[in-house]
Order: C-alpha cells, then structure tokens, then sequence
C-alpha cells in the first residue's frame, strides 16, 4: 500500500513494502500492474547485464533455448513458441544470424520456407545461457523460502492466465468490431 505526498502527487511505499521507483497516483488504482512493470523492466535489465557477457541480448536467449529444445525450426514456428511478433522475430534471427549463432537452410519438406538452425558457436553458449539463468533466478528468488517461491509462481501464473483469456476476449471483440465496421483486412485479401 502507498501513501499520498500532497507535495510531489506520486505515494511513497509503506515501509516494509518499499518500491524502486515511486508509484505515481495516476497508477494508485492498478499497483499490482505497475510492480510487475517495475519487475519485469528490472529483470530484462539484470538478464541483460549477464547476457552482454555471453554475446547475447535479452530475448535472444529465449529463440536459442527454443532451437536448443525442438531443433530447427520455421521462423514462424519461434514467433508462436517464443509468443512474439513476426517484425521482432525478424531482427532477432538477423541480429542472432549476424553474431554466427545460427544459420538458415532451406527445408527439405518446403520449398518456400527456410529453417533456422544454432551452429556450433550457438550450441556452444547452452551452458553459459543456463548458467546466466540460474544466477538471474538466485538473484531474484535467492531469499524466498521453498513454500514462497512456490506461491510466488502459482500467483504469476494465476496473472499469466487472467492475462491471455483477457488478450483473447480483446482480440476477439477487435475483430467483431471490424467486421462489423466493414473493414475486411488488407486490400489483397491477406490477414
């Protein structure tokens, strides 16, 4: 819980429950959604610190750890698996391509697509990305007991669900909408 500071607008934490950065009144009515901001954005931040050393940027361990698991893959295939869009997957692969950690090959079962594939240099980070990972979860979960990381996970993914049904129920209403507006996708049919 927070306090108002009539002098500044933003609340200052109750002690025992203090934040990095002040949560500002505007946010007084959403201060669960405004510490998972601060979290996530602290925890990109520290996972990218270790990652800088490997050769990586954040997210990038993420499309190696997926190549790693299910071997070589559509770039359309990681966007699902990793949850990312197709421009952010593009740059990703590319920015992966350029630092020698994966390739492309053309498929054996589909001529128009290619696969993208670690090489040796990306098969070789593995140990270091896992690692990087077992520091960051040291870092972040280091003091909680056994029971609370326990609950600390179950009440993210409680959050995790009530997100996607709410993105879905969201995305679903957008394209009602637009159908009912007339508006059928890209002139070419696409989308």
């Amino acid at each position: 819980m927070t306090q108002p500071t009539p002098e500044t607008g933003w609340r200052r934490p109750v002690p025992g429950q203090e934040a990095t950065v002040p949560v500002p009144a505007a946010a007084g009515g959403g201060p669960i959604s405004h510490a998972i901001f601060r979290l996530a954005r602290l925890h990109r931040m520290v996972a990218g610190q270790h990652l800088r050393r490997i050769g990586l940027h954040a997210g990038q361990e993420l499309v190696m750890m997926c190549l790693w698991e299910h071997g070589a893959q559509r770039q359309t295939d990681l966007v699902r698996r990793v949850d990312s869009d197709a421009a952010t997957m593009t740059r990703t692969v590319r920015r992966l391509e350029q630092a020698g950690f994966v390739r492309r090959r053309p498929s054996l079962t589909d001529k128009r697509a290619s696969l993208i594939e670690p090489t040796a240099a990306g098969h070789a980070l593995r140990r270091e990305v896992e690692q990087s990972w077992s520091r960051l979860e040291d870092l972040a979960a280091g003091n909680l007991s056994a029971d609370e990381r326990t609950a600390a996970l179950r009440a993210l993914a409680r959050l995790e669900r009530t997100l996607v049904q709410a993105a879905r129920r969201s995305s679903c209403a957008d394209k009602e909408r637009a159908c009912r507006d007339g508006d059928t996708g890209p002139a070419d049919g696409r989308t």
